[in-house]
Protein backbone atom coordinates (compact mmCIF):
# COMPACT_ATOMS: atom_id res chain seq x y z
CA UNK A 1 0.00 0.00 0.00
CA UNK A 2 1.40 3.50 -1.25
CA UNK A 3 1.74 5.98 1.90
CA UNK A 4 -0.98 7.61 -0.04
CA UNK A 5 -2.80 9.64 3.29
CA UNK A 6 0.90 11.03 4.34
CA UNK A 7 0.74 12.82 0.51
CA UNK A 8 0.58 16.57 1.12
CA UNK A 9 -1.55 16.58 -2.29
CA UNK A 10 -4.02 13.82 -0.81
CA UNK A 11 -4.31 15.67 2.67
CA UNK A 12 -5.20 19.40 0.92
CA UNK A 13 -7.38 17.29 -1.81
CA UNK A 14 -9.73 15.40 0.85
CA UNK A 15 -9.78 18.55 3.14
CA UNK A 16 -11.05 20.42 0.28
CA UNK A 17 -13.58 17.82 -0.83
CA UNK A 18 -14.58 17.53 2.69
CA UNK A 19 -16.01 21.22 2.34
CA UNK A 20 -20.50 20.22 1.65
CA UNK A 21 -20.69 23.13 -0.73
CA UNK A 22 -23.63 21.31 -1.95
CA UNK A 23 -26.71 22.51 -3.54
CA UNK A 24 -29.14 24.16 -2.59
CA UNK A 25 -28.17 26.75 -0.72
CA UNK A 26 -24.59 26.79 -0.56
CA UNK A 27 -22.57 28.71 2.30
CA UNK A 28 -18.99 29.10 0.09
CA UNK A 29 -17.61 30.89 2.85
CA UNK A 30 -15.91 27.49 3.72
CA UNK A 31 -14.14 27.13 0.25
CA UNK A 32 -12.92 30.76 -0.05
CA UNK A 33 -11.42 30.54 3.21
CA UNK A 34 -10.10 27.38 2.03
CA UNK A 35 -8.22 28.55 -1.45
CA UNK A 36 -7.68 31.81 0.35
CA UNK A 37 -4.99 30.15 2.45
CA UNK A 38 -3.54 27.89 -0.17
CA UNK A 39 -2.93 31.33 -1.91
CA UNK A 40 -1.15 32.10 0.71
CA UNK A 41 0.82 29.09 0.72
CA UNK A 42 1.78 29.06 -2.59
CA UNK A 43 2.69 32.62 -2.80
CA UNK A 44 -0.45 33.84 -5.53
CA UNK A 45 -1.87 37.36 -5.27
CA UNK A 46 -5.47 36.46 -4.75
CA UNK A 47 -8.73 38.42 -5.39
CA UNK A 48 -11.99 37.85 -4.78
CA UNK A 49 -15.30 39.40 -6.82
CA UNK A 50 -18.84 38.95 -6.76
CA UNK A 51 -20.76 39.58 -9.98
CA UNK A 52 -23.64 37.34 -9.33
CA UNK A 53 -24.64 38.74 -5.80
CA UNK A 54 -22.73 38.53 -2.20
CA UNK A 55 -23.30 34.79 -2.14
CA UNK A 56 -21.85 33.75 -5.29
CA UNK A 57 -17.94 34.47 -4.86
CA UNK A 58 -15.55 34.31 -7.56
CA UNK A 59 -11.60 33.21 -6.75
CA UNK A 60 -9.20 34.71 -8.52
CA UNK A 61 -5.24 33.32 -7.81
CA UNK A 62 -2.95 34.70 -9.87
CA UNK A 63 1.03 33.58 -11.11
CA UNK A 64 1.93 36.79 -12.69
CA UNK A 65 4.07 35.83 -16.36
CA UNK A 66 7.47 37.34 -17.23
CA UNK A 67 5.43 39.57 -20.04
CA UNK A 68 2.45 40.25 -18.50
CA UNK A 69 0.76 42.10 -21.57
CA UNK A 70 0.60 39.24 -23.23
CA UNK A 71 -2.87 37.23 -23.23
CA UNK A 72 -2.90 35.00 -20.23
CA UNK A 73 -4.18 31.22 -19.25
CA UNK A 74 -6.70 30.64 -17.07
CA UNK A 75 -7.15 27.00 -14.95
CA UNK A 76 -10.89 27.19 -13.96
CA UNK A 77 -13.02 24.91 -12.18
CA UNK A 78 -16.02 25.10 -9.88
CA UNK A 79 -16.53 24.94 -6.56
CA UNK A 80 -20.08 23.46 -5.96
CA UNK A 81 -21.40 19.77 -6.21
CA UNK A 82 -24.34 18.48 -6.87
CA UNK A 83 -26.93 16.86 -4.16
CA UNK A 84 -26.64 12.93 -2.68
CA UNK A 85 -28.50 10.48 -1.61
CA UNK A 86 -26.15 9.65 1.86
CA UNK A 87 -28.12 6.37 2.23
CA UNK A 88 -26.95 5.36 -1.47
CA UNK A 89 -23.48 5.45 -0.49
CA UNK A 90 -20.97 3.09 1.17
CA UNK A 91 -18.62 5.64 2.78
CA UNK A 92 -20.14 8.85 4.02
CA UNK A 93 -20.10 11.58 0.59
CA UNK A 94 -18.42 14.03 2.49
CA UNK A 95 -15.80 12.71 4.60
CA UNK A 96 -13.75 12.03 1.95
CA UNK A 97 -12.60 8.54 3.08
CA UNK A 98 -9.86 5.96 1.66
CA UNK A 99 -9.44 2.36 0.97
CA UNK A 100 -6.86 0.46 0.76
CA UNK A 101 -7.16 0.54 -2.80
CA UNK A 102 -6.51 4.49 -2.48
CA UNK A 103 -10.05 5.36 -3.29
CA UNK A 104 -10.94 8.46 -2.11
CA UNK A 105 -14.67 8.29 -1.64
CA UNK A 106 -16.55 12.05 -2.08
CA UNK A 107 -19.25 13.97 -4.05
CA UNK A 108 -16.72 16.65 -6.12
CA UNK A 109 -13.81 13.91 -6.60
CA UNK A 110 -14.19 13.67 -9.88
CA UNK A 111 -16.65 16.27 -10.66
CA UNK A 112 -14.57 18.71 -9.94
CA UNK A 113 -12.70 19.66 -7.37
CA UNK A 114 -9.87 17.39 -7.96
CA UNK A 115 -9.16 19.25 -11.16
CA UNK A 116 -9.19 22.94 -9.00
CA UNK A 117 -6.94 21.12 -6.46
CA UNK A 118 -4.48 19.58 -9.34
CA UNK A 119 -3.97 23.23 -10.27
CA UNK A 120 -2.35 24.34 -7.60
CA UNK A 121 -0.10 20.94 -7.05
CA UNK A 122 1.03 21.41 -10.49
CA UNK A 123 1.97 25.53 -9.66
CA UNK A 124 3.34 24.24 -6.22
CA UNK A 125 5.59 21.48 -7.80
CA UNK A 126 6.70 24.07 -10.66
CA UNK A 127 7.34 26.70 -7.89
CA UNK A 128 9.31 24.13 -6.39
CA UNK A 129 11.44 23.84 -9.85
CA UNK A 130 11.59 27.68 -9.76
CA UNK A 131 9.65 27.62 -13.26
CA UNK A 132 8.83 30.74 -14.95
CA UNK A 133 6.83 31.46 -18.04
CA UNK A 134 6.06 33.97 -20.35
CA UNK A 135 2.41 34.30 -19.78
CA UNK A 136 0.40 35.03 -16.66
CA UNK A 137 -1.67 32.11 -15.12
CA UNK A 138 -4.87 32.70 -13.71
CA UNK A 139 -6.60 29.83 -11.41
CA UNK A 140 -10.29 30.69 -11.14
CA UNK A 141 -12.35 29.00 -8.75
CA UNK A 142 -16.33 29.35 -9.58
CA UNK A 143 -19.73 29.52 -8.00
CA UNK A 144 -22.76 27.20 -9.28
CA UNK A 145 -21.51 25.68 -12.31
CA UNK A 146 -24.41 22.74 -11.60
CA UNK A 147 -26.96 24.52 -12.12
CA UNK A 148 -25.80 26.70 -15.26
CA UNK A 149 -23.58 28.99 -13.82
CA UNK A 150 -26.17 32.30 -14.28
CA UNK A 151 -24.60 33.89 -11.08
CA UNK A 152 -20.89 32.25 -11.51
CA UNK A 153 -18.98 32.43 -15.15
CA UNK A 154 -22.01 33.70 -17.63
CA UNK A 155 -21.99 36.90 -15.86
CA UNK A 156 -18.66 36.38 -14.65
CA UNK A 157 -17.37 37.20 -18.38
CA UNK A 158 -19.19 40.14 -18.88
CA UNK A 159 -17.89 41.94 -16.21
CA UNK A 160 -14.42 44.30 -16.07
CA UNK A 161 -12.74 42.03 -13.66
CA UNK A 162 -13.16 39.38 -15.58
CA UNK A 163 -11.85 41.73 -18.87
CA UNK A 164 -8.66 42.71 -17.21
CA UNK A 165 -7.64 39.34 -16.41
CA UNK A 166 -6.63 39.26 -20.61
CA UNK A 167 -7.33 35.91 -21.17
CA UNK A 168 -6.17 34.39 -24.02
CA UNK A 169 -6.28 30.35 -23.56
CA UNK A 170 -9.24 28.39 -21.08
CA UNK A 171 -8.87 25.11 -19.47
CA UNK A 172 -11.66 23.62 -17.62
CA UNK A 173 -13.33 20.27 -16.93
CA UNK A 174 -13.84 17.06 -18.84
CA UNK A 175 -14.62 13.60 -17.99
CA UNK A 176 -13.14 10.68 -16.88
CA UNK A 177 -12.41 8.03 -19.31
CA UNK A 178 -12.22 3.95 -18.52
CA UNK A 179 -9.96 3.58 -21.36
CA UNK A 180 -6.56 3.82 -21.12
CA UNK A 181 -6.17 7.32 -23.08
CA UNK A 182 -6.81 11.18 -21.90
CA UNK A 183 -9.88 12.68 -23.68
CA UNK A 184 -9.72 16.81 -24.67
CA UNK A 185 -12.78 18.19 -25.41
CA UNK A 186 -13.04 20.87 -27.95
CA UNK A 187 -16.71 21.74 -28.38
CA UNK A 188 -20.00 21.15 -26.28
CA UNK A 189 -22.79 20.57 -27.21
CA UNK A 190 -25.90 23.43 -27.16
CA UNK A 191 -28.57 22.85 -24.41
CA UNK A 192 -32.03 23.82 -24.87
CA UNK A 193 -34.91 23.07 -22.40
CA UNK A 194 -38.47 22.70 -24.59
CA UNK A 195 -41.59 23.66 -22.55
CA UNK A 196 -45.07 22.20 -24.37
CA UNK A 197 -47.89 23.57 -22.80
CA UNK A 198 -50.72 22.02 -24.62
CA UNK A 199 -54.15 22.87 -24.58
CA UNK A 200 -57.34 20.52 -25.72
CA UNK A 201 -60.77 19.52 -24.43
CA UNK A 202 -61.91 18.81 -21.27
CA UNK A 203 -64.98 16.46 -19.88
CA UNK A 204 -65.70 13.49 -18.59
CA UNK A 205 -63.41 10.65 -18.59
CA UNK A 206 -66.09 8.24 -19.76
CA UNK A 207 -66.19 10.04 -22.87
CA UNK A 208 -64.61 9.74 -26.74
CA UNK A 209 -63.76 13.50 -26.98
CA UNK A 210 -61.81 14.93 -29.36
CA UNK A 211 -58.47 17.11 -29.69
CA UNK A 212 -57.42 16.45 -25.94
CA UNK A 213 -54.57 17.45 -24.75
CA UNK A 214 -53.17 13.98 -24.29
CA UNK A 215 -53.96 13.18 -27.84
CA UNK A 216 -51.84 16.28 -28.65
CA UNK A 217 -49.37 15.34 -26.11
CA UNK A 218 -49.15 11.60 -27.97
CA UNK A 219 -48.41 13.30 -31.51
CA UNK A 220 -45.60 15.72 -29.85
CA UNK A 221 -44.20 13.11 -27.65
CA UNK A 222 -43.96 10.89 -31.15
CA UNK A 223 -42.08 13.69 -32.96
CA UNK A 224 -39.62 14.14 -30.22
CA UNK A 225 -38.80 10.59 -29.56
CA UNK A 226 -38.57 9.75 -33.16
CA UNK A 227 -35.34 12.40 -32.78
CA UNK A 228 -34.12 10.30 -29.97
CA UNK A 229 -34.13 7.09 -32.07
CA UNK A 230 -32.42 8.89 -35.03
CA UNK A 231 -29.42 9.60 -32.10
CA UNK A 232 -29.73 5.61 -31.41
CA UNK A 233 -29.38 4.76 -34.91
CA UNK A 234 -26.53 7.04 -35.93
CA UNK A 235 -24.85 4.98 -32.90
CA UNK A 236 -25.35 1.69 -33.39
CA UNK A 237 -24.64 1.97 -37.09
CA UNK A 238 -21.72 3.79 -36.99
CA UNK A 239 -19.16 3.22 -33.83
CA UNK A 240 -16.54 5.81 -34.80
CA UNK A 241 -19.13 8.26 -33.39
CA UNK A 242 -19.65 9.09 -29.54
CA UNK A 243 -22.60 10.53 -27.43
CA UNK A 244 -20.82 13.73 -28.41
CA UNK A 245 -21.20 13.73 -32.31
CA UNK A 246 -25.62 13.36 -32.10
CA UNK A 247 -27.93 15.20 -30.48
CA UNK A 248 -29.99 13.70 -27.40
CA UNK A 249 -33.39 14.16 -26.59
CA UNK A 250 -35.25 13.02 -22.89
CA UNK A 251 -38.74 13.95 -21.83
CA UNK A 252 -37.90 14.91 -18.04
CA UNK A 253 -41.29 16.81 -17.05
CA UNK A 254 -44.91 15.79 -17.65
CA UNK A 255 -47.74 17.39 -15.45
CA UNK A 256 -51.20 17.72 -15.82
CA UNK A 257 -54.98 16.33 -14.49
CA UNK A 258 -56.54 16.81 -11.44
CA UNK A 259 -59.00 14.02 -10.74
CA UNK A 260 -59.20 10.26 -12.34
CA UNK A 261 -62.51 11.06 -14.12
CA UNK A 262 -61.88 14.71 -15.24
CA UNK A 263 -59.92 14.68 -18.77
CA UNK A 264 -57.19 17.36 -18.15
CA UNK A 265 -57.64 20.65 -20.32
CA UNK A 266 -53.82 21.41 -20.00
CA UNK A 267 -50.67 18.71 -20.05
CA UNK A 268 -46.99 20.44 -19.47
CA UNK A 269 -44.20 18.66 -20.80
CA UNK A 270 -40.39 19.34 -20.41
CA UNK A 271 -37.79 17.85 -22.97
CA UNK A 272 -34.11 17.70 -22.13
CA UNK A 273 -32.10 18.48 -25.93
CA UNK A 274 -28.62 18.41 -26.38
CA UNK A 275 -27.89 19.80 -29.91
CA UNK A 276 -25.21 18.53 -31.92
CA UNK A 277 -22.09 21.23 -33.53
CA UNK A 278 -23.76 20.59 -37.06
CA UNK A 279 -27.07 20.59 -35.85
CA UNK A 280 -29.05 23.64 -37.99
CA UNK A 281 -31.33 25.11 -35.06
CA UNK A 282 -33.18 27.60 -36.75
CA UNK A 283 -34.55 24.54 -38.90
CA UNK A 284 -35.08 22.68 -35.59
CA UNK A 285 -37.44 25.34 -34.03
CA UNK A 286 -39.28 25.74 -37.11
CA UNK A 287 -39.98 21.93 -36.92
CA UNK A 288 -41.07 22.11 -33.71
CA UNK A 289 -43.98 25.06 -34.69
CA UNK A 290 -44.86 22.79 -37.37
CA UNK A 291 -45.68 19.79 -34.89
CA UNK A 292 -47.63 21.67 -32.84
CA UNK A 293 -49.61 22.92 -35.45
CA UNK A 294 -49.58 19.32 -36.88
CA UNK A 295 -50.99 18.06 -33.81
CA UNK A 296 -54.06 20.11 -33.58
CA UNK A 297 -52.81 23.40 -32.36
CA UNK A 298 -53.22 25.56 -29.28
CA UNK A 299 -49.91 24.89 -28.14
CA UNK A 300 -47.19 26.91 -26.93
CA UNK A 301 -43.13 26.62 -26.57
CA UNK A 302 -41.45 28.56 -24.23
CA UNK A 303 -37.60 27.79 -23.98
CA UNK A 304 -37.11 27.98 -19.65
CA UNK A 305 -33.04 27.45 -21.39
CA UNK A 306 -32.09 28.39 -25.26
CA UNK A 307 -28.74 28.55 -25.37
CA UNK A 308 -26.81 29.80 -28.74
CA UNK A 309 -24.61 27.23 -30.88
CA UNK A 310 -20.85 28.46 -29.78
CA UNK A 311 -18.10 27.72 -32.19
CA UNK A 312 -15.88 25.12 -31.34
CA UNK A 313 -12.15 25.93 -30.44
CA UNK A 314 -9.77 25.02 -33.10
CA UNK A 315 -7.63 22.36 -32.64
CA UNK A 316 -4.76 22.62 -35.01
CA UNK A 317 -1.16 24.41 -35.76
CA UNK A 318 -2.96 27.85 -35.65
CA UNK A 319 -4.10 27.26 -32.16
CA UNK A 320 -0.47 28.38 -29.72
CA UNK A 321 -2.19 26.82 -26.92
CA UNK A 322 -3.21 23.36 -28.27
CA UNK A 323 0.01 22.93 -29.85
CA UNK A 324 1.81 23.38 -26.95
CA UNK A 325 -0.93 21.53 -24.89
CA UNK A 326 -0.36 18.15 -27.42
CA UNK A 327 3.27 18.41 -27.52
CA UNK A 328 3.55 18.15 -23.64
CA UNK A 329 1.08 15.39 -23.81
CA UNK A 330 3.24 13.89 -26.81
CA UNK A 331 6.49 13.53 -24.49
CA UNK A 332 4.66 11.98 -22.04
CA UNK A 333 3.23 9.47 -24.48
CA UNK A 334 -0.26 9.67 -23.46
CA UNK A 335 -2.97 8.31 -25.66
CA UNK A 336 -4.93 11.30 -25.82
CA UNK A 337 -8.42 11.53 -28.45
CA UNK A 338 -10.42 14.91 -28.93
CA UNK A 339 -14.20 15.16 -28.71
CA UNK A 340 -17.24 17.35 -28.29
CA UNK A 341 -18.33 17.21 -24.48
CA UNK A 342 -21.83 15.09 -24.34
CA UNK A 343 -22.86 17.90 -21.75
CA UNK A 344 -22.10 21.75 -21.20
CA UNK A 345 -19.78 23.06 -18.91
CA UNK A 346 -18.90 27.03 -18.02
CA UNK A 347 -16.59 26.76 -20.97
CA UNK A 348 -18.93 27.69 -23.63
CA UNK A 349 -19.15 30.87 -21.88
CA UNK A 350 -15.89 31.15 -22.17
CA UNK A 351 -16.16 30.34 -25.98
CA UNK A 352 -18.94 32.96 -26.39
CA UNK A 353 -16.04 35.81 -25.31
CA UNK A 354 -14.33 34.30 -28.30
CA UNK A 355 -11.65 32.72 -26.15
CA UNK A 356 -10.29 29.40 -27.16
CA UNK A 357 -11.17 26.69 -24.13
CA UNK A 358 -10.64 22.87 -23.94
CA UNK A 359 -11.75 20.85 -21.08
CA UNK A 360 -9.68 18.12 -19.62
CA UNK A 361 -9.48 15.66 -16.48
CA UNK A 362 -7.07 13.66 -16.18
CA UNK A 363 -8.58 10.47 -15.24
CA UNK A 364 -7.81 7.53 -17.52
CA UNK A 365 -9.33 3.45 -16.45
CA UNK A 366 -11.11 5.08 -14.06
CA UNK A 367 -15.53 4.50 -13.73
CA UNK A 368 -17.64 7.95 -14.58
CA UNK A 369 -19.45 8.36 -11.67
CA UNK A 370 -19.84 11.90 -11.95
CA UNK A 371 -23.35 12.90 -10.16
CA UNK A 372 -23.16 9.12 -8.84
CA UNK A 373 -23.58 7.43 -5.86
CA UNK A 374 -19.89 6.30 -4.48
CA UNK A 375 -18.31 8.85 -6.56
CA UNK A 376 -14.68 7.89 -6.46
CA UNK A 377 -10.56 8.72 -7.54
CA UNK A 378 -8.07 6.45 -6.99
CA UNK A 379 -5.14 8.18 -5.16
CA UNK A 380 -2.96 7.32 -7.85
CA UNK A 381 -4.82 8.87 -11.07
CA UNK A 382 -5.35 11.72 -8.87
CA UNK A 383 -1.35 12.43 -8.38
CA UNK A 384 -0.90 11.47 -11.77
CA UNK A 385 -2.84 14.11 -13.00
CA UNK A 386 -0.85 16.59 -11.31
CA UNK A 387 2.44 15.38 -13.42
CA UNK A 388 0.52 15.93 -16.12
CA UNK A 389 -0.40 19.32 -15.66
CA UNK A 390 3.34 19.71 -14.49
CA UNK A 391 3.95 19.22 -18.06
CA UNK A 392 1.30 20.91 -19.62
CA UNK A 393 0.79 24.18 -17.93
CA UNK A 394 4.68 25.21 -19.48
CA UNK A 395 3.67 24.10 -22.91
CA UNK A 396 0.46 26.53 -23.13
CA UNK A 397 2.08 29.28 -20.44
CA UNK A 398 5.10 29.87 -22.95
CA UNK A 399 2.78 29.51 -25.91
Amino acid sequence: MSDWKNNKEIQLFREYLRIPSVHPNIDYTPCVEFLNKQSKDLGLTVEICYPGGPTKPIVIMTWLGQQPELASIMLNSHMDVVPVYPEKWSHPPFAAEMDEQGRIFARGSQDMKCVGMQYLAAIRALKKKGATFKRTIHVTFVPDEEISGVLGMKCFVQTDNFRKLNVGFCLDEGIASVKDEYAVYYAEKTIWYVHFTISGTTGHGSLLHKNTAAQKFQYILGKMLELRKRAESLLSSDRSLELGNVSTVNLTVVKGGLQNNVIPPVIKATFDLRLGIHEDLEALQKQLKVWCDEAGGDITIKFPTQDKKIPATVINETNPYWVGMQNAMKKLGLKVRTAVLPGVTDSRYVRQMNIPALGFSPMTNTPILLHDNDEYLQADTYLRGIEIYENILPGIANA
